[in-house]
């Protein structure tokens, strides 16, 4: 039996539910990143590295909340912060004492945040931060770099996963106020002396979403000696590796000092919420003006701007994650899982990658070297390669067979959280095999 047919028989009831969504969801999904051929699996529930789909099947879990759970599902402090609130008010339309709580915990853990401002996602963070940069420089352009996520607005969409092409929808203006560049410092300088309106610089900080191209070493330090130098705003995108690669994120584990930092993800714990950090002369834009003076103000409404539920999770999660341990012990499964699977790989004999930086891990079937047995860093691989990546259909059927046998990967990789096991990780190299196998009995290994 194939691999997808396998897939189809094992999940009839996400195949009906899957049908059902359709009627009502564009593609039946809420998120671009869940939609899968021929339907996605759908959860029941979950609990530590764990879910389980509505066929009763269990998984280990690898999208970990879209990397949102370093602690995994339902960590019992954040759990039981969660529910103390929900009894207590999920949204008082007034001021609370966890949302300074929550901002106190972001100043004391990111070493740029002076003063933070809470949106909703990780998309409302960034648009936030390229508008205080316009308004803070009085300059509109903006750079960004090719494939670099900063979510889905007009001003980042360009050349993200749409790789090249125009985004539909987006204004031919707007697109004008952005250029997108290759991780180049000359080109940086070119770009800066050719136009005079770049008011921000922003940079996914561990390379193109969220490292699978990885930024080359000493750029970032290199990048904000520049921007200090020219009176542009160093814009760090933190919101994947924000609290992840370090308590105070990449800018903790480099040594930068950004001018803005954007959160999303783990800052809320696994509920909704984003926020700007950064100097305090840039964040107070947003700060009402004295009385009888005419300062400008960037207006920042939000209906559920640090709503007391994510403040509670939040406050929770980054008290929990604000030794190390948490992330250390994340990182050390996620290396010996990439260190398993490129033994399965070598021991096979098919060509590829299994690469990464912190917890998360990256997939690349493809080429014509098989690795050795061991962990591979990304800086140390050709940069081509990896910006090739792997056939869509590869990938997919992966996904499939890996699913088939009890491991959910996001894409063509995933994330470890600190609560996956040594046990989660050899069933995970187990099921690998298998599906490589299953891959390779289909000859969809075959270039």
């Amino acid at each position: 039996m194939g691999i997808e047919q396998a897939y189809v028989e094992k999940h009839p009831e996400s195949a009906r539910l899957y049908q059902r969504a359709s009627q009502v969801l564009p593609s039946g999904v809420t998120h671009d990143s869940r939609f899968m051929r021929p339907f996605p699996i759908y959860a029941e529930r979950a609990a530590g590295a764990h879910k389980w789909d509505v066929d009763g099947h269990e998984h280990i879990d690898y999208v970990m909340g879209h990397g949102a759970l370093l602690l995994g599902h339902n960590y019992p402090s954040v759990a039981e912060a969660a529910a103390a609130q929900l009894a207590r008010g999920t949204h008082y339309g007034a001021g609370h004492v966890l949302e300074i709580a929550w901002a106190e915990e972001v100043v004391r853990l990111v070493p740029s945040a002076e003063v933070v401002r809470f949106t909703s996602s990780g998309t409302e963070a960034t648009l936030m931060a390229l508008r205080l940069a316009r308004s803070f420089t009085g300059k509109p352009g903006v750079i960004k770099f090719d494939r670099h996520f900063h979510g889905w607005h007009d001003y980042v969409v360009a050349s993200s996963k749409y790789s090249g092409a125009l985004p539909p929808g987006v204004p031919q203006a707007t697109l004008d106020s952005v250029a997108v560049l290759p991780l180049e410092m000359s080109t940086v300088r070119e770009t800066v002396a050719a136009r005079d309106d770049v008011g921000a610089i922003i940079v996914e900080s561990a390379g193109a979403s969220s490292g699978q191209l990885p930024v080359p070493r000493g750029f970032l330090q290199e990048l904000q000696a520049f921007c200090r130098a020219e009176g542009i705003l160093f814009i760090m995108d933190e919101v994947v590796t924000g609290f992840r690669w370090a308590p105070g994120g990449v800018q903790e584990v480099e040594g930068l000092q950004p001018d803005l930092t954007t959160l999303a993800k783990i800052l809320a714990g696994g509920l909704p919420g984003g926020a700007v950090a950064g100097r305090r002369a840039v964040m107070e834009r947003l700060q009402f003006p004295a009385p009888g003076t005419s300062a400008p103000k960037i207006g920042h409404p939000g209906t559920f701007n640090a709503n007391p539920l994510s403040a509670a999770a939040g406050v929770a999660c980054l008290r929990e994650i604000a030794d190390g341990s948490h992330q250390r012990r994340a990182s050390e499964l996620s290396a010996q899982l990439r260190g398993g699977m490129n033994a399965i790989l070598c021991e096979l004999g098919i060509p590829g990658y299994v690469y990464g930086q912190s917890s998360e891990f990256r997939i690349i079937l493809a080429g014509t070297t098989v690795p050795e047995a061991q962990d591979y860093d990304p800086h140390n691989l050709p940069f081509e390669f990896l910006a090739k990546g792997m056939p869509e259909h590869r990938t997919r059927l992966l996904q499939l067979a890996m699913v088939n046998r009890g491991s959910h990967l996001f894409g063509s990789g995933g994330m470890a959280s600190s609560v996956h096991t040594e046990d989660d990780i050899a069933r995970t190299v187990e099921a690998w095999r298998g599906a490589l196998l299953d891959l390779r009995a289909e000859g969809a290994l075959a270039d």
